[in-house]
């Protein structure tokens, strides 16, 4: 591992325990107040390393990014001592671990596999997209169109649902409510920066929200981590006013790193009627997404 890797690994741990001690409880971890000042909210450095049974130099280490060779039982005694709920607790094994750099030609990484692509095109009742690391939009069928954004008139660089989500004032304003989604975003973005903490295009969309916008500012230092999971979102939508969707993620098994998500609604709730509506009103073609070559020459052959 070069030097520099070896300084960023210890760096984003370090950085995640310091904020997860922080958030900490002391009275919850056993700890009743003993009336000495506490100069920052949380454990001191001395009780978690009580917790963990690990020495305060060695969490000192590990907070200055000073070791980043952590042993598995100690891993779990930290994450034990933190009260890390499971998504936290994975992201902090990822953390401590050494991932290669993916390769920038690996296959799959910003391909959509055609057959999910005609899964798109069938889903006429659903909007869908297929999603990759960072919240990326690889590819959309009109539902999703219509109820998000026309993704085919912005640039592919800002074809991203957290960037949309911080920075573009008509998608924000789609949230009934913007902020816990917001910080949910903020989440998914910490999860996957831990997972692939080489990747360029991630580093490069946390720079600019980060420069752009003092919420997620403040929420990034947060170091809170949400993996994949079954949500609820509620739409304000200039057509047909209020929705509450289930977005439902399904991994891509041929394709790792990339997310099939889908909007839907109970049957026969008002959110399922406005949804119809809002489809059946819709001009957006079916194929609502840049067309690949081999989709250019197929529609050529044919006189399109």
């Amino acid at each position: 591992m070069a030097d520099h890797d070896a300084a960023d690994l210890g760096s984003g741990l370090g950085n995640f325990l310091r904020a997860r001690r922080a958030e900490c409880d002391p009275r919850q971890a056993g700890f009743p107040d003993d009336g000495r000042l506490r100069r920052v909210p949380g454990l001191r450095r001395e009780e978690l390393a009580q917790l963990a049974h690990v020495s305060v130099d060695y969490i000192v280490r590990l907070e200055q990014g000073r070791n980043c060779r952590v042993s598995r039982a100690v891993l779990d005694a930290l994450a034990d001592a933190l009260q890390l709920a499971a998504d936290a607790r994975a992201y902090l094994f990822t953390l401590a671990d050494v991932a290669p750099a993916p390769s920038p030609s690996s296959p799959g990484r910003h391909q959509v596999a055609p057959r999910l692509e005609q899964l798109l095109d069938t889903m006429h009742d659903v909007p869908a997209l297929v999603l990759r690391r960072g919240m990326d939009v690889l590819a959309w069928n009109r539902g999703a169109a219509a109820l998000l954004t026309d993704f085919a008139v912005l640039p592919a660089a800002q074809r991203n649902l957290i960037r949309l989500t911080f920075l573009d004032g008509a998608f924000r304003s789609l949230y009934a409510d913007w902020p816990p989604v917001a910080r949910e975003c903020v989440a998914t973005l910490r999860m996957e920066a831990g997972r692939a903490p080489h990747d360029a295009a991630l580093a490069e969309l946390i720079g600019e929200l980060t420069a752009r916008d003092p919420d997620f500012r403040i929420w990034w230092a947060g170091h809170r981590v949400r993996g994949p999971r079954q949500l609820t979102k509620t739409y304000i939508h200039p057509v047909v006013g209020r929705l509450t969707l289930d977005v439902q993620q399904f991994t891509v098994d041929t394709h790792p790193g990339q997310l099939l998500v889908a909007y839907t609604a109970p049957p026969r709730s008002p959110s399922y009627e406005a949804l119809r509506r809002l489809l059946q009103s819709s001009s957006w073609p079916v194929r609502g997404r840049p067309r690949t070559p081999r989709a250019r020459s197929s529609e050529a052959r044919h006189g399109k």
